[in-house]
């Protein structure tokens, strides 16, 4: 059966097509903007449409202020997933991504809306296990380039440019708040397996950083090593691809044995 597309909406940057059959909604690392993973698209198959997600403050939102709450963009991002159709769904998201990609799914439990099938959180340290906040984003513009400089997530040639920094500035220090300024909340375990893809040289290793997303589903929570540093995700691409692509075929194959299930006890009721 043919999927409808999604409603159009700045929010989302996807290439639909015929023959999707799940959709894996991108949350992008502090910075980042949606367009770091339409090449995911090729990898991961026809029958997987990548829906990344474009906040406020880049690409074709520029113009609009960044968010800087977590409360606000989980407000806002919530009914644009609500208004989706009905293909199943599976979230992924890097660093500050992971955590907006958790949150978000904590909400719309909260408010009894359909769930992603997976929850994929890559980079990013367990809620109860975080670092203390170091409030980055409160630094001087040369102070906070200069940390930026040491994430060796953003090009040197875009952090010597001062134009360009000027106006990207304002988008980096609001993905950073979102983070820094979080604060984990108790709440219901997640019926929604969970797949954590950490870096063997990133920093977030501390005790119950990598493995404390356990805690906070019902369901089988899977760690996945790969090659790199904080940015792993650029630098072992191909490798988190190929992993993200046998555990979203794997969850593929779940849902629609239990659809099939489903239908046939709806119609052995029936007789």
């Amino acid at each position: 059966m043919r999927m409808p597309a999604l409603p159009s909406t700045p929010w989302l940057v996807s290439t639909p097509a015929p023959g999707r059959q799940m959709r894996l909604f991108c949350f992008s690392y502090a910075g980042g903007n949606a367009f770091n993973f339409l090449r995911w698209q090729e990898s991961l198959g026809n029958s997987i449409e990548v829906a990344a997600v474009q906040l406020p403050g880049r690409g074709a939102r520029i113009a609009e202020p960044p968010i800087a709450s977590m409360s606000t963009l989980l407000r806002a991002l919530a009914p644009v997933l609500a208004q989706r159709d009905e293909m199943p769904f599976a979230f992924f998201g890097h660093s500050v991504g992971a955590l907006v990609a958790f949150e978000l799914t904590r909400y719309l439990q909260l408010h009894g809306l359909n769930l992603p099938r997976h929850l994929f959180l890559s980079g990013c340290q367990a809620p109860q296990f975080r670092s203390p906040s170091r409030q980055l984003h409160l630094l001087s513009d040369d102070a906070f380039m200069a940390v930026l400089g040491q994430y060796n997530g953003t090009p040197p040639e875009v952090l010597q440019n001062t134009e360009l920094m000027q106006l990207l500035l304002p988008t980096i220090r609001a993905d950073f708040a979102l983070a820094e300024d979080y604060r984990y909340r108790p709440g219901p375990l997640l019926p929604v397996p969970i797949s954590v893809f950490a870096g063997r040289d990133d920093d977030n290793k501390a005790p119950g950083q990598v493995e404390g997303w356990a805690k906070e589903s019902a369901e089988a929570c899977q760690v996945s090593w790969f090659n790199g540093g904080h940015f792993f995700v650029n630098s072992d691409r191909d490798a988190v691809l190929s992993r993200l692509q046998v555990e979203l075929s794997a969850t593929r194959r779940s849902f629609m044995q239990a659809d099939v299930l489903s239908e046939s006890a709806r119609r052995a009721w029936r007789r």
